[in-house]
């Protein structure tokens, strides 16, 4: 299959590249030049900036960019990878994103990386709502009920 790189791909689209559900969301690219290290494989560090990316499109396509009528401060308190297989300069992947636990203020998100329908890293991010002032909100009712329905999240 061959995708769009950097637009959103829905669950129809990723089971037609092989990746199981439950992912639901997606976006397809390629490793670049810049994102290579020494030993010819992607650098460690890139996969961030991958997650960051994708975090970003799946906000916009979940719309969580609103609350209230505002933008609200969604920010990454901790992350953690997982290195499976290595991935090479031109590879073509898929980044696949989605919620899978919920808090009060808090939600956890999960990602994979995957190249031929095979995942090669996986990860996952704790990410904190915010007020102006930087204390704790809580998720709104709505987009609690959206993680639930479109990722399956659970409510902690």
């Amino acid at each position: 299959m061959t995708a769009p790189y950097l637009t959103p791909l829905h669950a129809a689209d990723l089971r037609a590249a092989g990746i199981p559900e439950p992912w639901s969301f997606g976006m397809a690219d390629k490793v670049r030049f810049g994102e290579i290290d020494a030993l010819q494989h992607v650098n460690n560090a890139v996969y961030l900036k991958w997650f960051e990316n994708l975090r970003i499109l799946y906000f916009a396509d979940r719309d969580i960019w609103s609350v209230d009528g505002k933008r609200p401060k969604v920010v990454l308190r901790s992350i953690g990878l997982d290195y499976i297989r290595e991935i090479r300069l031109t590879d073509t992947y898929i980044l696949t994103g989605r919620t899978t636990k919920l808090g009060n203020t808090s939600f956890t998100m999960e990602y994979a990386v995957w190249v031929d329908g095979r995942m090669t890293t996986s990860s996952y991010a704790v990410i904190v709502m915010l007020n102006d002032d930087n204390t704790k909100r809580a998720i709104p009712d709505h987009i609690r009920q959206m993680f639930i329905d479109r990722d399956g999240a659970s409510q902690s």
